[in-house]
């Protein structure tokens, strides 16, 4: 039976992250792959909310709140209260965080070159295909997909147990 895509994504992810994990290590650094993308939104050095980081980085916020949590615990940003509402928590990349960048960068670059080689191995480029899917869901949320398929589910029964009534 071939696995649902849910499960093909978890694994590919697996395989993913597990090799840049893997890399980050052999760099000597001790760096989650899911940190980057706050690293990435932070680089521009100007201190940012949570939700700021979220919208640049591209992942939910309950995401960045977990994310920037242990990133905090590992030394590589810096919290401030806000100017304005001392509620608003702002974050930085600290100076561990800042001194990190230039190797970083060159991991980044690494990765960035493996994805170019695994696209060139697809028939069609595994980068290409996630921005089509995620703007196909954009579009039509896969929720809604679930509910139309439901929808179809029930009206096709509800057709079929018509049209068996009309046959008695």
């Amino acid at each position: 039976m071939k696995p649902g895509l849910g499960t093909q994504l978890r694994h590919l992810i697996d395989l993913l992250d597990g090799a840049v994990g893997a890399a980050y290590e052999e760099a000597g650094l001790a760096y989650r792959p899911r940190y980057t993308p706050v690293m990435r939104a932070l680089m521009q050095g100007e201190p940012r909310t949570i939700g700021q980081i979220a919208e640049a980085a591209g992942i939910t916020q309950p995401a960045a709140t977990q994310t920037i949590a242990l990133m905090l615990k590992a030394g590589l940003i810096a919290s401030e209260p806000g100017a304005l509402d001392g509620r608003q928590k702002m974050i930085s990349l600290s100076a561990q965080g800042q001194a990190l960048l230039p190797q970083l960068q060159q991991c980044w670059q690494a990765t960035a070159a493996a994805a170019r080689s695994l696209d060139a191995d697809l028939p069609y480029p595994l980068s290409e295909t996630l921005a089509h899917a995620i703007a196909a869901l954009e579009r039509q949320p896969f929720g809604a997909r679930i509910r139309a398929a439901r929808n179809a589910d029930t009206e096709s029964g509800t057709e079929k147990q018509a049209g068996h009534q009309e046959a008695s």
